[in-house]
């Protein structure tokens, strides 16, 4: 029987490496995303090390023609791909709107829309040919409060990956094809290393508004996506999941 194939964008570090980690663990052969190719490099060797079977490509998420080339070669070469991942994406950095570029905007709404758009339709041929095959979006809080100060275009971007998130569930339900989305809380991974390096103390007290009382790990969120790219979720699409310990509701 051969191995699940999954296809995890932004997968060279925290929580899409956790993702990728998890996946292989449980038989899928794992193809990790990234633009840094030494840390791509790196990480299939602590992979491989495990073995469990990985691969590395390097291309950059935005890059329409970069994904489709890509996302078409690894289908080729398996023959199918039974999970996406789209995990790539981020704050891209902060603006209010009156000051905010026209190249800002688009960069922001490339990072988290453009990316998941480009690849999912690139995948969509070869997940016809997964068995159990699905597609897991990452969306945010952001997209249902639209974000703090700056951050308004990145809870835009995010209100669309919720948006095509369903969309896709239902232009994809008739193949048997599952779409579903993660909404991580704050989760303790590089992303924060400015913040948590130069004011601890500002860090340390984000706990104090999650009910569960500490920060997710980036296990936490790799547990769900094991879950949902299983069979265990077969009868799930459409749907969203907050992995942020109660975070969402505030105390």
């Amino acid at each position: 029987m051969k191995r699940k194939v999954a296809v995890i964008t932004g997968a060279t570090g925290g929580i899409g490496f956790a993702v990728a980690k998890r996946l292989g663990q449980d038989g899928y052969t794992v193809i990790l995303n990234g633009i840094d190719d030494e840390a791509g490099a790196e990480r299939v060797k602590e992979l491989t090390s495990e073995g469990i079977e990985a691969e590395y490509y390097s291309f950059d998420v935005t890059n329409e023609e970069a994904v489709t080339k890509n996302i078409k070669a690894i289908g080729e070469k398996y023959g199918k791909i039974d999970t996406l991942v789209n995990n790539a994406g981020g704050l891209g950095g902060r603006s209010r709107f009156e000051e905010m570029t026209t190249e800002f905007y688009r960069s922001v709404m490339a990072l988290n829309l453009d990316s998941t758009f480009f690849a999912s339709r690139a995948a969509i041929p070869y997940l016809k040919k997964g068995e159990g095959a699905s597609i897991i979006n990452y969306t945010s809080n952001a997209a249902w409060t639209a974000g703090g100060p700056g951050a308004g275009i990145y809870g835009t971007s995010k209100a669309g990956v919720n948006t095509i998130t369903k969309a896709l569930a239902k232009d994809l339900a008739e193949y048997g094809i599952r779409v579903n989305a993660v909404s991580p809380g704050t989760i303790d991974t590089p992303f924060h290393a400015q913040i948590k390096a130069t004011k601890p103390e500002v860090f340390a007290s984000w706990a104090n508004s999650i009910m569960l009382g500490r920060l997710g790990q980036p296990e936490d969120v790799a547990g769900v996506v094991s879950f949902l790219a299983s069979s265990d979720a077969k009868f799930i699409t459409a749907e969203t999941i907050q992995i942020g310990g109660g975070q969402a509701l505030g105390i």
